[in-house]
């Protein structure tokens, strides 16, 4: 990943925080023909290691296991907030009209050596958490149990579980640190005032984080 060093984040604290908060991944491993690339929701131990690990399941039919079932290097990407950035926010637009268009994102890649596992309770358990980390917000969550088990079974010998040990995480949140003050303000006022979507509140609210302070 291209990481100018202004918008580098590594504080391991914040990545994992992007992770849960954004749990679908894409898993990307290589084969004879190229590489291929799956949309997996993850789980996140931070408990295993120097770095964690993380744990998914695929459907048998994704022919992905078979490619890193030995071992293989994988890559997976965690997308967190974006937004477009006009150049028209800009105070640098006014003065001197040498600007351009631009993105601004928050993102984590991780890499690590994946294998598959195919032991049935390795996999009800992982469901299990999967779905309570997203339904145990809700008023009423459903859980895996209320499903009834010899369904949960059957579901179960259709897919396999992935596991990857962290070896690296890299975190990078470009959001417009590499811009002047008064430009950073612009951009606050255009996410919150021109866009005002939840994802444009949420990057103005990084981009006063990260910000320069006067």
């Amino acid at each position: 990943m291209y990481k100018p060093p202004h918008f580098i984040e590594d504080d391991l604290a914040k990545q994992y925080a992007l992770i849960r908060e954004n749990p679908l991944g894409l898993l990307i491993s290589g084969e004879a023909d190229g590489p291929v690339a799956n949309a997996i929701p993850f789980l996140l131990d931070d408990t295993f290691g120097e770095k964690g690990r993380l744990q998914a399941h695929v459907a048998k039919a994704n022919g992905q296991w078979r490619a890193i079932r030995d071992g293989a290097p994988v890559l997976v990407v965690f997308q967190g907030v974006d937004a477009y950035v006009s150049p028209s926010w800009y105070e640098t637009k006014r003065e001197t009209g040498k600007v351009v268009p631009t993105w601004n994102y928050a993102m984590v890649q991780v890499r690590g050596a994946a294998r598959v596992i195919e032991d049935a309770a390795w996999l009800r358990t992982q469901i299990g958490a999967l779905t309570a980390g997203q339904e145990g917000q809700r008023a009423a969550p459903w859980a895996v149990g209320d499903a009834p088990e010899d369904f949960i079974a059957s579901q179960i010998k259709g897919i396999i579980g992935i596991e990857i040990d962290i070896a690296t995480i890299d975190g990078k949140w470009k959001v417009s640190q590499n811009r002047n003050a008064a430009d950073q303000r612009g951009v606050v006022s255009g996410l919150r005032d021109e866009l005002a979507t939840p994802d444009a509140l949420e990057m103005a609210e990084l981009v006063v984080r990260y910000g320069r302070k006067e």
